[in-house]
């Protein structure tokens, strides 16, 4: 029979754990006056099913127009996720502990977090009052935007991987391209696609907002219907986006589910 287990201090206790759900429990409590509305009885529910009975239907006849800017939204989101990842790989691998020394990881994690400071509308007027309003100034918004969180979920991935078998291979004799390409390319392959595929799937929303401010795509026909109260129509822009961001959760799982097979058949 063994002896009861030993009690642990208040010390030992008090993990970093329990200490993180402590301090988010007193943020909780010091943000309860955000929830604070005007005091007055303005009939919430009632006035949220009165707007929301004007988006149904949804006027489909404007099809042709929304189809159209969703294409343009479409051409926008990809060229900004395509150069955001070719930029954002080598700052994540600037800026990852296991790939590069320590003053160029602190450097680099700065101006990513520089980057990510500014929201995407933001980055979209900057990129408006540089170029002008068209789909260029969506492009660059974007493509800046994209850099900051990208930059930052690469660096992780470049972190989370596994570095013995890059190791070994350079012990053998192997060129640190080969060690990359065989040693860590087959690890970081899901979780670039991954955050590329769930990036454009954002930038896609964040395109349909930065036409709000002249930077392109449906944005601008959302903000038009906005302003003339045109609700049934507005909808009709949101079921698009919907079923567009759906078929794109759908294919990027799809695809990622094929990477990993394959990848799998080769080591």
């Amino acid at each position: 029979m063994t002896g009861a287990p030993p009690k642990l201090s208040w010390r030992e206790r008090f993990t970093a754990f329990r200490a993180t759900l402590l301090l988010f429990a007193v943020a909780v409590i010091i943000s309860l006056p955000a929830l604070r509305g005007s005091g007055r009885d303005l009939g919430y529910l009632e006035n949220l099913r009165r707007f929301a009975s004007q988006f149904f239907p949804p006027d489909l006849s404007v099809t042709p127009q929304v189809l159209s800017a969703l294409g343009e939204t479409i051409q926008i989101a990809v060229m900004a996720t395509v150069i955001a990842v070719l930029i954002a790989l080598p700052l994540a691998a600037a800026g990852s502990q296991t790939v590069a020394p320590k003053w160029l990881n602190i450097g680099t994690r700065m101006v990513l977090n520089v980057i990510r400071t500014l929201p995407s509308l933001i980055w979209a007027l900057v990129a408006v009052a540089v170029v002008g309003p068209n789909p260029l100034a969506g492009v660059i918004g974007l493509t800046f935007y994209s850099i900051g969180y990208l930059g930052k979920f690469f660096s992780d991935a470049f972190e989370s991987v596994d570095t013995s078998v890059s190791n070994g291979l350079r012990s053998l004799g192997a060129d640190p391209v080969q060690a990359f390409q065989y040693g860590m390319l087959p690890q970081l392959k899901p979780l670039v696609m991954s955050h590329a595929l769930w990036m454009l799937e954002y930038n896609i929303r964040s395109a349909a907002i930065i036409g709000y401010v002249g930077a392109g795509g449906i944005g601008l026909l959302l903000h038009t219907y906005q302003e003339f109260g045109q609700w049934d129509r507005f909808a009709t822009v949101l079921l698009f986006i919907l079923i567009l961001v759906t078929t794109l959760d759908f294919f990027g799982e799809w695809l990622r589910g094929k990477i990993v097979r394959t990848d799998q058949k080769i080591t």
